[in-house]
């Protein structure tokens, strides 16, 4: 009886030109992609069902897709063969073959408005969030109304204008959310470009893990130290409110 080609592993290839290489960080953490190089092109090969048809591929620029066949390669839907399947490559996981390099410290300590070349993205994994940032100005008055067992699982610190809570449940005041990872704290909605940078950056900027490091959107951070924070409670909040208007 004939093989049933359509119950048959499909084995994804692709290739992109050398100067489009850089593009390959948003792929970097799939460990199971491996990688090759020739005179004027890179390789790649190991892609799942799912990360074959993922927008990080299709977002790739000049990047072709193929599905190995019989030793030759397919684009996507084609009947007929592009090419032969190249041999004598030498294959290195995606994550071994690129390496990172971070931005230079600055004493362990990089400001809200210092340039750091740390890019966010939009992500499609739905994370819980942890944290809140308000204007004080528009939560002063809603405070005080809170019961306290509310109150009792969070912890705040100032930040100018400011007020930053981290615990759970979180307060339903406006403001901007955040989610955690490895003790970074990123606005809801967002990932590193680079997801596997995350720990390199905490290895970096917050190695004995004395607090958190807070980013905004365009990829710049605060380091937020544990004991910048403190119990919140309605006569703390005041208090401090009261001193930042004399200072």
């Amino acid at each position: 009886m004939a093989e049933d080609s359509s119950k048959r592993l499909k084995e994804f290839w692709a290739e992109i030109p050398h100067a489009d290489e850089d593009f390959l960080g948003s792929i970097r953490d799939w460990k199971n992609v491996q990688l090759a190089v020739d005179e004027e092109t890179i390789w790649l090969k190991g892609f799942t069902d799912e990360q074959a048809a993922a927008s990080e591929i299709q977002q790739l620029p000049d990047c072709i897709l193929y599905e190995l066949r019989d030793g030759l390669l397919f684009r996507k839907e084609a009947l007929v063969p592009s090419k032969k399947m190249r041999t004598a490559l030498l294959w290195i996981p995606i994550d071994k073959a690129l390496q990172l390099s971070l931005p230079p410290s600055n004493q362990n300590y990089f400001g809200i408005h210092e340039q750091v070349h740390i890019k966010l993205k939009e992500s499609n994994d739905e994370q819980p969030v942890i944290a809140l940032l308000s204007n004080i100005e528009d939560i002063k008055e809603s405070i005080a109304a809170l019961p306290r067992f509310k109150l009792e699982k969070i912890k705040w610190t100032l930040l100018g204008d400011k007020a930053l809570f981290v615990g759970v449940p979180l307060l339903s005041f406006p403001g901007k959310t955040y989610w955690t990872k490895d003790r970074h704290l990123l606005p809801a909605g967002l990932d590193f470009e680079f997801k596997n940078v995350s720990t390199l950056l905490q290895q970096k900027y917050n190695k004995e893990q004395e607090g958190w490091l807070l980013w905004d959107e365009s990829g710049n951070c605060l380091l937020m130290k544990e004991t910048d924070f403190r119990p919140l409670s309605v006569s703390s909040f005041r208090l401090t409110e009261k001193s930042r208007k004399w200072n």
